[in-house]
């Protein structure tokens, strides 16, 4: 009898916290991904993930950001030279491969992306996503 109880009060403890886990590793993702966006990024679009009008596209509130995330990661390793459509507005300016990013740190960049100034984007990236497109 002794063994059902602490079974039964183990089992959602433990339950519990491996759905934290992932919600815990996502947002440390953010963190990371938040600095990677200031050095590589905010150039561009901007510290308010807006953009520069006319010039290059938002990310804040961005429905291109629900692309799959197959998409955006091809455009951070390969680079964007056609043209694109952000919220209803065409965009043509070339954006140049980043490549020499990380795994760890495209991922965290797109998390990043995909979760703030408004967006709330599900489907969190990994580095090994990244890894498998790189090759």
């Amino acid at each position: 009898m002794k063994k059902i109880v602490t079974i039964a009060l183990v089992a959602p403890a433990i339950f519990m916290l491996s759905s934290f886990l992932p919600n815990q590793k996502l947002s440390e993702s953010i963190k990371r991904g938040k600095e990677v966006y200031a050095l590589q990024c905010q150039n561009c679009h901007m510290e308010d993930g807006k953009g520069m009008p006319e010039v290059n596209p938002p990310l804040a509130k961005a429905d291109y950001l629900k692309k799959p995330n197959k998409t955006l990661i091809n455009i951070i390793l390969k680079g964007q030279t056609e043209e694109i459509t952000v919220n209803g507005k065409k965009y043509s300016i070339a954006m140049p491969a980043q490549d020499y990013l990380t795994d760890e740190q495209i991922a965290d960049v797109l998390n990043y992306s995909k979760n703030s100034w408004g967006n709330k984007i599900p489907g969190a990236v990994t580095p090994a996503m990244i890894k498998a497109l790189r090759q």
